[in-house]
Parts: C-alpha cells; structure tokens; sequence
C-alpha cells in the first residue's frame, strides 16, 4: 500500500523487523466496513514464481523505464531490474520499505509520494497490488490521470490493478446491486493499520470497477483495455494518453 503514514511508518517497522530479524509478526488491517485482515509480511518479499498470474503477466508487459509506484520491499522492481534488465523507480511513501528495498539492491528507491513526482519521464507506470488504492476517492481520478499523463513519456502505458467490489453486496434478479447513494461510491474504503502495538492514522484507498475506471479513462482522453481477470473479481488493465 501506498498510502502509508509517514509518522507511523507501520508498513515499513512490519518490513524492516522481517529483513533484518526474520519476524514475520502480520501487519493488520482495520477498516469501519470489513473484518480486520492481515498482510503476511514474507508474501512483500515474494519472487516472481511466487506472484499471483496477474502480477506476472503486469511484470512481462513492462518495458522502457519503468515507474513502481507504491513498491514496498521492492519485490516487482527488483524482478525488473535484475532479470529483464530494466531501468526501474521504485517510490513509496513508507521510509522503511524504501531502506529495505534498497539493501535489497534496488539502485533507484525513493521516498516520495506519487502526485509529488515531476520533471521525469516514464515509459510504464506500474500499480501493482491494488494498484487503484492510491488515487484515494473516485473524485481524485482526474488530478491522477493528469499526473500520469506528466509522467509519461510518449506511447508510455499506466499496468494497474483493482478489484470491483460489487461481490460483496446481494444482487436482485437481474444481477444488479443496490448501494445506498448517500454512502458515496463501494469501492471507497478507509483502512488503518496496525503492527504489534502501533497503530498508523486512518487513510483512504479506493479499490474500482474496470467499467467506472474506463470511464474515467475516457473522460480523460486515456484508453483503457481489459488485460487479465484474476481469481477474485480482481483484474489487469492497461491504459495510455491519446495524443490531442
């Protein structure tokens, strides 16, 4: 995840303790709306053979130099850098994933938060892991594809990952769902954090549906094409600026 509390730093204590003393002690998860979860921290350090086919297929389709946005331990960029000889940036905002992953040989790891990139050029922005968390609410979608649009260089491509999480809610005879509209969009969630006794602030990730994000995609002179479904109405999309 992305958007991690800098003051906490919940993300990066949970990965830093599992690199330099093996404890695997799970982050949890917190939201208002779902049962707590948890993060095995190992799964952050996983290799390719190891990665769901989504993540896989995301990881063949980079090429150019490639933006990792939200990277963690480093896991996706350091496959990238090592084994398809790629330029690779890996960014987050948690300084204790950003340390590891460069003691883990990411020659390019920064921290720094992905609407404060500017004056660079990419040819992949990679979103991997729920790649959609960090845009925060639907209505930040368009201040997001204006900043890719800045980042990318020409005939660059966003690979980015969500889920719809339109299978949570019961579904009348034709198949739709009913969402109280006051409530704002399902797939805005608040998430908060916690590692042994530390908990981190509340943040908010928005998980979206592949027919909202064309849309938006739309809206902002992007194409957007369905690249993969995975098992958990969790998909792979592909989008990139049209020239004006």
């Amino acid at each position: 995840m992305n958007n991690n509390t800098p003051d906490k730093d919940i993300f990066g204590k949970a990965i830093s303790a599992f690199y330099h003393h093996k404890d695997d002690t799970p982050i949890h998860v917190h939201s208002p709306d779902f049962d707590d979860d948890v993060i095995p921290v190992p799964y952050l350090f996983r290799n390719f053979s190891e990665m769901p086919p989504l993540e896989q297929k995301a990881l063949q389709l980079c090429s150019g130099r490639v933006l990792d946005v939200g990277c963690g331990a480093g896991s996706h960029a350091l496959y990238l850098q090592n084994e398809k000889k790629l330029k690779v940036t890996g960014i987050d905002t948690s300084e204790g994933a950003i340390e590891i992953a460069g003691l883990r040989g990411l020659k390019d790891a920064r921290k720094i938060d992905f609407f404060d990139l500017h004056d660079e050029k990419f040819d992949t922005l990679l979103m991997l892991m729920n790649g959609s968390g960090i845009i925060g609410k639907l209505s930040n979608l368009d201040i997001f594809f204006f900043q890719a649009r800045n980042l990318l260089s020409p005939g660059g491509k966003i690979l980015l990952d969500s889920s719809d999480l339109s299978f949570l809610f019961d579904r009348d005879e034709d198949g739709g769902i009913w969402v109280n509209p006051e409530d704002g969009y399902y797939g805005e969630i608040q998430f908060q954090l916690s590692h042994k006794s530390e908990k981190g602030e509340w943040f908010n990730w928005l998980y979206i549906d592949f027919n909202s994000l064309e849309l938006a995609a739309h809206k902002n002179n992007f194409t957007c094409r369905l690249i993969k479904k995975g098992e958990h109405y969790d998909y792979l999309a592909e989008l990139k600026p049209q020239m004006h």
